[in-house]
């Protein structure tokens, strides 16, 4: 029986994970601030850390040791280095979540194209990274800070979009809805291009790279990518509705997908390594059909 622990995992593809990790018998710890409930009974065992304070977690993980762990919950590089001196030496593997963001905006992004190993790290806290910059910029400096230090086998698992039925940000379900309902969705630059992973698939991949000698970053996730006008034509379609489309920020209005540019990956190097994710538009189809009901 291996010895997990999640850093996280009571909120969406991270309770998924916890739960797969339970179901195949991991003796699974999880450690967060405690302000949430989880529904994971005795099942796990449990640990009250706040990642800003060092000291929450030097106490915590004192006297004790696992052989894998995924952080869910690491926001800046302070947290990368005090989580990583509080576990250096008591963990063999680290799963890191990181995101596309990490990449400049463009599309179809292979793993080289952001290197954390000579990244120049600058120390900051969560709350000095504001908007999507700033969640840019965190989550590179994060990336660096374990593969740098050296202190576990690192993996960067570098998510696109995840979307599901239980999508508790209900980003895909606001163009739905607004189709739905005749009203208009704001979008600047319909040709910018996203790429996507369902929740389900987020969190298999977690449990597989967990299991596997992979070192490194790592793209997951349904090959290719949308425009977001490709999105909402879909929509449109699939609801045999007309998409109302304007040139608009106008709060309420605007696409909660309209960022400052694409944002895409390669999901080859996954592929290659024999893990599978369902094609793209079939994924985008099925959901788009379960928010209409």
């Amino acid at each position: 029986m291996r010895r997990v622990l999640v850093l996280g995992g009571t909120q969406y593809f991270g309770k998924k994970l916890v739960q797969k990790l339970i179901e195949i018998g991991d003796e699974v710890t999880i450690a967060t601030r405690g302000s949430k409930s989880d529904h994971f009974g005795a099942n796990v065992k449990r640990l009250v850390i706040d990642r800003e304070k060092k000291e929450t977690m030097a106490a915590a993980f004192e006297d004790k040791e696992w052989d894998l762990v995924y952080d869910q919950s690491c926001f800046s590089p302070i947290e990368a280095k005090d989580t990583a001196e509080a576990l250096k030496g008591k963990v063999r593997r680290y799963i890191f979540t990181s995101t596309q963001a990490v990449y400049e905006f463009g599309t179809l992004h292979e793993e080289a194209n952001f290197d954390p190993y000579t990244y120049q790290v600058t120390y900051k806290s969560r709350k000095e990274y504001p908007g999507y910059e700033g969640y840019k910029e965190a989550k590179r400096a994060s990336e660096a800070v374990f593969h740098q230090l050296g202190y576990f086998d690192v993996v960067s698992v570098r998510f696109p979009i995840v979307v599901s039925e239980d999508d508790y940000t209900e980003r895909l379900k606001f163009h739905v809805d607004k189709i739905l309902a005749d009203q208009p969705i704001g979008i600047p630059n319909p040709e910018l291009r996203y790429s996507f992973i369902h929740a389900d698939e987020a969190a298999h991949f977690l449990l597989g790279i967990g299991n596997s000698t992979f070192e490194g970053p790592i793209n997951p996730g349904s090959a290719g990518d949308i425009s977001l006008r490709e999105l909402v034509d879909k929509i449109a379609l699939l609801a045999n509705k007309e998409a109302v489309v304007e040139n608009s920020n106008t709060s309420g209005t605007v696409s909660p997908y309209a960022l400052p540019g694409s944002w895409s990956i390669d999901t080859s190097l996954a592929e290659g390594l024999g893990y599978k994710f369902t094609d793209l538009n079939h994924m985008l189809d099925q959901l788009i059909k379960y928010y209409m009901q």
